[in-house]
């Protein structure tokens, strides 16, 4: 039997210039770069995992800065837009930074899901805000208001943004497919439930969603798409889904596998361990470990303050370090809004 993924563990996503990239993420949206390092396939390249407080598993946006590449553009067999949950009434604070700040953003607009006659659906068709907004890369990104409660396993960090505004971990990815079809049967394999058709009065093209077991990084939404993607700057690199220990990755990947599709090995990325398949739409998917977490290297206090090279790459530091431009990590003390 395969335990249900409890939703996602972390998206990641490919960036141009590395200083903006830092700075956009952490002064401008308020989450905590949580580990400074480099992409292990690539090690002349940095890896930044921007996330709650505390590192805490459905809350990392990570990137690679590959300046080298040209603009992508989001299509079938990617993610075409990822969501981030914010507190209810934050909405109209985020407005006026974006504003403040220049960021590019759309208006408001209701979404909300029609279970209709399904049997299988457990949502309560809540409609829910939405603010749409782009990264100084292009990538398609919203936050979305929802009830936080007091038991949420998410930490805001307040180093820019006000606790009753901050981002509070995932809210969902959107893929765009060919044919939803095998997907949303992959997504049943992996223990989601179908809620139902998600329409929004930003007239998007009709979407279904699919909700995991665990509260934060919960939802995953099919939507149908001929265009054709291109990655590059702006879009995401794969999204990572939660298999807390290596027992349920094991059974996760079994049963990936007996659907018909081709996972790695296990990968030991330091901070998690991976196994990596793309799902039958052209999805790079991961499934990712809990532990040991972004503290087995670094103090909580001082997460991402230096640049951490795992295992063997330690070795090479002068090397590496070489490679990589020289970036400022945006400190709160600095910040004049």
């Amino acid at each position: 039997m395969t335990d249900p993924t409890p939703g996602i563990h972390h998206v990641t996503c490919i960036a141009s210039d590395p200083q903006r990239n830092l700075d956009f993420w952490v002064e401008t949206l308020g989450l905590r770069l949580v580990k400074r390092s480099v992409n292990q396939d690539d090690p002349g390249t940095y890896h930044f995992f921007f996330s709650d407080a505390e590192g805490t598993p459905g809350t990392s946006m990570t990137f690679f800065p590959w300046k080298d590449l040209p603009a992508g553009q989001a299509g079938a067999g990617q993610v075409s837009r990822t969501a981030f949950r914010v507190p209810e009434g934050s909405l109209e604070y985020w407005e006026r930074r974006f504003e403040d700040r220049g960021v590019e953003h759309g208006d408001r607009f209701e979404r909300s899901v029609d279970a209709g006659e399904r049997a299988d659906a457990s949502g309560d068709g809540r409609s829910e805000t939405v603010l749409p907004f782009r990264d100084p890369d292009g990538l398609a990104l919203e936050l979305v208001a929802v009830p936080i409660p007091d038991d949420d396993p998410t930490v805001p960090w307040t180093g820019f943004v006000p606790e009753d505004a901050a981002i509070r971990g995932f809210h969902s990815v959107t893929l765009a497919l060919s044919d939803p079809d095998p997907t949303a049967g992959l997504l049943r394999t992996m223990g989601f439930n179908e809620l139902g058709s998600v329409t929004s009065t930003a007239g998007d093209s009709d979407s279904r969603r699919f909700a995991a077991t665990g509260p934060v990084g919960t939802y995953v939404d099919l939507v149908r798409t001929t265009d054709r993607g291109r990655q590059g700057h702006g879009t995401v690199h794969h999204v990572a889904f939660q298999t807390p220990t290596d027992d349920d990755q094991l059974a996760m990947r079994a049963a990936v596998r007996e659907a018909g599709l081709n996972p790695t090995r296990q990968i030991d990325r330091h901070w998690f361990r991976s196994v990596y398949f793309r799902e039958f739409g052209g999805v790079l998917f991961e499934l990712a470990t809990s532990d040991p977490g972004y503290t087995s290297d670094e103090p909580l206090e001082s997460l991402g303050e230096r640049l951490v090279l795992p295992g063997e790459f330690e070795t090479r530091r002068d090397e590496i370090e070489s490679q990589l431009a020289d970036v400022t990590v945006p400190r709160p003390e600095a910040d004049g809004s």
